[in-house]
């Protein structure tokens, strides 16, 4: 009796198991026919209406700094054609790039002129830092991501309470001379700029042991590689966003406020009191000048400076 009541119960749980299965595989024939159209245009391989990705037609010649991109090498090719798709298809970063480029370049531009550094260097400041006042993991700071003994040797005060690699205009001088230096030894202003990556003592050494004389032909590490197709792509999407997809008016675009400049050669011990005095707020003050890393301008080196200022 015992034995029939067990195998009845044994049963009956594999009936139950049976009817548990037959609903679970019911269930996910429905999941998969829950939207026919998606795998009607997966079956048929049709492209949606809303959106597409289109392969680019680079140009054909490419120039930086008046030098030559070789594309006819394969390898160079697709390291071009690979920062072009980044940087079309990074949208938002492209735009906030033109919107910066408008406000920025018009500073960054005459600098350059004035020390007979190629135009195309602006955009080396764009892949630098995004034309932003940052920070790198390293500590390499401001717009064109200067370190720290580096602007100490280009002239640039760098110190608890001031720090020129913030200064624009200081520090768009300072890396004008790192570059002409750079160009200087190598020859190449395309080197220059790999070398403002790397280092010259990388760049020389690669050359010398790699027994090449081009950047084009060193095996380098990925972001020196990536460097200088990073700025050409840059250079010819900000040169002419419109043919890359890029969509804006004037209204969209970022402006310099109105400023002017004062002489300032003494201490200052209180910058919040100081902007008061001077129609602006704290901000304001900090945001124009942003070199100024504390609430006072200690001066102890009886320095001048040049403090902006808004115009109201």
């Amino acid at each position: 009796m015992k034995t029939l009541k067990k195998a009845i119960f044994v049963f009956g749980l594999l009936v139950i198991a049976t009817l548990l299965i037959n609903a679970s595989q019911s269930s996910a024939k429905e999941d998969l026919v829950v939207n026919p159209s998606i795998t009607d245009n997966l079956a048929k391989d049709k492209p949606t209406k809303d959106y597409a990705i289109y392969a680019l037609d680079l140009p054909e010649k490419l120039t930086f700094a008046g030098e030559t991109v070789p594309m006819e090498d394969a390898e160079v090719y697709e390291r071009i054609d690979r920062e072009f798709l980044v940087n079309t298809y990074w949208q938002s970063n492209g735009l906030l790039l033109i919107k910066r480029a408008h406000k920025y370049f018009p500073i960054i531009e005459p600098i350059l002129k004035e020390n007979n550094i190629p135009e195309d260097f602006k955009y080396l400041a764009v892949i630098e830092s995004g034309l932003q006042n940052v920070t790198s993991p390293a500590g390499a700071k401001g717009f064109w991501q200067i370190m720290r003994a580096t602007g100490r040797e280009l002239h640039l005060e760098v110190n608890s309470n001031i720090d020129e690699r913030y200064h624009l205009e200081k520090a768009t001088r300072a890396a004008c001379n790192y570059l002409q230096k750079a160009k200087d030894k190598f020859g190449s202003w395309t080197l220059a700029a790999a070398a403002y990556n790397a280092g010259n003592g990388r760049i020389s050494k690669e050359l010398d042991k790699q027994m090449v004389s081009s950047y084009y032909d060193l095996l380098l590490k990925e972001e020196t590689a990536r460097y200088v197709p990073r700025i050409v792509a840059i250079k010819y999407i900000l040169s002419n966003p419109k043919k890359y997809g890029f969509n804006f008016e004037d209204k969209h675009l970022y402006n310099q406020i109105p400023t002017k400049s004062i002489t300032i050669d003494t201490t200052i011990n209180n910058l919040a009191s100081f902007a008061k005095e001077q129609g602006m707020n704290y901000k304001e003050l900090k945001k124009l000048n942003p070199w100024l890393l504390q609430n006072t301008l200690n001066n102890s080196s009886n320095r001048t400076y040049q403090l902006k200022l808004l115009v109201k």
